[in-house]
């Protein structure tokens, strides 16, 4: 099988790799299981040409992609939209759609893996139109974003250390704003204050990085927070760090295909992230699971969806 990598050389891990002994590796590791690999590394800025380049090659077989958890979400969408099966290298701070997908986290390790790997079906969604693995949010989250984006930090330590900051400054001045939320468009749309709004792809599970157990259920994840002080966003991250957030009294989960969500007040320069990425938050955000539409690259013995 002819197979493409395309490595974002400024994510995370790949800072401090010799890139060149990486490919050597990786190349040697899918000959021996009868592929063809060719591997291109390129800056972060580049990433989603090269992404998208590689994806209309003819008799292209599987897209393989490394870097953080922005790079692999935007080669999901790219993989996704072009039918091809998709390789993750988590070479990020989180990869959270790594955990997902139960790959090794260490980058030599899990190229043997994805060399022999099978192909199995997950689910990807999107908000307006627009294809993430992971999480649409807003408010608490969309903040600390913000903040820990105005600060300075070169490495995965300093960028942990940034979101440890925001966090606590978030803590101080918590959001409060309304939403209109209708789901599975049955009609009955509920409008509530809220400190914060999360929609996965796929249910949260029970730990503390916030990454889907599974992510072929065909179900979105959704979340709510009541309006919180300071006291409650203490509360709220303690729990989250104990890996115990939907028992959290200010929290309310529930599950869906679709959700429509309209910000009445909204403000000219609200911001949400998507996968980590902070984007302007318009004022209606249409949000649509894609049930078995993604084809990822698992471990031979991982039961497919």
């Amino acid at each position: 099988m002819k197979i493409k990598a395309v490595l974002n050389r400024d994510g995370g891990t790949f800072k401090t790799t010799d890139m060149q002994t990486y490919c050597e590796s990786a190349t040697r590791a899918f000959a021996a299981k009868g592929h063809e690999l060719v591997c291109d590394v390129v800056p972060g800025a580049e990433i989603v040409e090269a992404l998208e380049s590689a994806s209309g090659e003819a008799g292209l077989g599987a897209l393989l992609a490394g870097g953080g958890d922005g790079t692999i979400s935007t080669a999901a969408g790219i993989a996704w939209k072009a039918g091809l099966p998709l390789g993750v290298i988590p070479a990020g701070t989180m990869n959270l759609f790594a955990r997902s997908l139960k790959l090794p986290l260490d980058i030599w390790k899990v190229l043997d893996l994805l060399a022999g790997a099978k192909v199995a079906n997950v689910d990807i969604a999107t908000a307006n139109g627009r294809p993430f693995v992971h999480q649409f949010s807003a408010g608490l989250h969309a903040r600390m974003v913000r903040m820990r984006n105005q600060m300075d930090f070169a490495s995965r330590i300093g960028k942990i250390r940034a979101s440890t900051s925001a966090a606590f400054g978030v803590m101080l001045d918590p959001p409060r704003f309304e939403v209109v939320f209708d789901i599975d468009g049955d009609g009955r749309s509920d409008e509530r204050p809220i400190s914060a709004i999360s929609v996965s792809n796929n249910p949260l599970g029970n730990n503390s990085l916030f990454f889907a157990d599974r992510v072929d259920t065909g179900k979105l994840g959704v979340y709510l927070a009541e309006p919180l002080e300071p006291t409650g966003v203490g509360k709220l991250a303690f729990d989250i760090l104990r890996g115990k957030f939907k028992e959290n009294e200010a929290v309310t989960a529930s599950t869906a295909e679709r959700v429509h969500l309209h910000f009445p007040k909204y403000r000219k320069g609200a911001a949400c992230v998507l996968d980590g990425e902070l984007l302007r938050m318009p004022p209606d955000v249409e949000i649509k699971i894609h049930a078995g539409e993604l084809k990822v690259l698992v471990a031979p013995e991982q039961p497919t969806a």
